[in-house]
């Protein structure tokens, strides 16, 4: 009979790390990979040679979106089961930007780094070779461990754990093992019809390359390119600001800084919602607070709070009124 494996009572990734020690190649086929999940099994994958005799090969089926479901379920024409090169291209860069995220997740530690780049090490010598399957949406979780075993050369455990740490280790899931000979034969040839298939492309130098260029990668950043990286991103925000508000024509008479702060003040607020204006006495913070306000009021159809000292209260109201606001002024009492 076989083993059960939900994680509750039985675990599947103490029995697949027992099994992958002495195996000299594996195939695996799941729905997701976690990036930092390969970290759990990495480690026995070493061992392997790197040929296509001794590596671990791993399919990873591309999910759809529900609008996607929807689209192909109602679209005109049955098709011929083919997929175009440029879907294949529009996949892999889907697929990219989704490993891309993964990294960004979550504070990045020495583990982790050590993980990633173990990774891409494996992906470069071929020690494991990935591919997406793309033909059609594909939510099977396979596991194929082969041995030099003469009882069991071959043992398979199917099920629903996909390759994360949830996946083998935590969250409840439904697995069995498969060591009937003819059973892991079977399994193996549908692997082997998915992995040759048209619509299975390989990724590993995509994602090696994913991995040595983000903050996993082994060659260190200068700090200058740091700067000019931080520097193109704050003369993006600059550029994108001037270009997206125009100066309401009662402050014509700004100067050409202030009237830069009040356009990149403003793309701050219409994206971030809110924005903190700082500079040192005499140089129109109020005039700018005053300009900004009337930028949110004609383009956003906003209406402005105006909370400040008793003692400046009047001020504030001949802004309002001679800039024609549509504000309240209230007042700060500090206890």
């Amino acid at each position: 009979m076989p083993r059960i494996f939900n994680n509750i009572d039985l675990q599947l990734l103490p029995i697949l790390r027992e099994t992958l020690k002495v195996s000299y190649r594996a195939d695996f086929c799941v729905g997701y990979f976690n990036l930092r999940g390969w970290q759990k099994i990495d480690d026995l994958i070493e061992q392997y040679v790197g040929s296509d005799g001794s590596c671990c090969r791993l399919l990873i089926g591309m999910q759809s979106l529900p609008s996607d479901e929807v689209h192909a379920a109602f679209t005109l024409g049955t098709g011929d089961g083919r997929i175009d090169n440029s879907a294949i291209v529009r996949l892999k860069k889907r697929m990219a930007a989704e490993l891309r995220q993964q990294l960004t997740l979550g504070a990045p530690t020495n583990q982790d780094e050590a993980g990633l780049r173990r990774l891409s090490c494996q992906l470069k010598t071929k020690k494991l070779v990935i591919k997406l399957f793309l033909l059609h949406s594909l939510h099977a979780k396979l596991y194929l461990v082969h041995r030099n075993d003469p009882n069991t050369p071959c043992v398979g455990f199917l099920g629903s754990s996909n390759l994360t740490l949830p996946g083998l280790a935590k969250q409840g899931e439904l697995n069995v093992d498969i060591l009937d000979h003819d059973a892991c034969k079977k399994l193996q040839k549908w692997f082997d019809d998915r992995w040759q298939d048209y619509g299975c492309v390989d990724i590993s130098k995509e994602l090696a390359e994913i991995i040595d260029e983000s903050w996993a990668r082994e060659e260190l950043i200068p700090p200058y390119h740091i700067y000019l990286k931080i520097a193109y991103h704050l003369s993006h925000e600059a550029i994108a600001g001037l270009t997206e508000f125009r100066i309401p024509r009662e402050f014509r008479n700004l100067f050409d800084f202030q009237k830069a702060t009040v356009q990149l003040a403003a793309r701050h607020v219409t994206r971030r919602g809110g924005v903190l204006v700082g500079d040192v006495v005499g140089l129109g913070k109020t005039l700018v607070g005053t300009a900004l306000a009337k930028i949110l009021q004609e383009d956003c159809f906003l209406e402005t709070l105006i909370i400040c000292p008793k003692n400046l209260v009047q001020m504030w109201q001949e802004y309002v009124d001679n800039y024609r606001l549509y504000a309240k002024v209230k007042i700060l009492i500090l206890w």
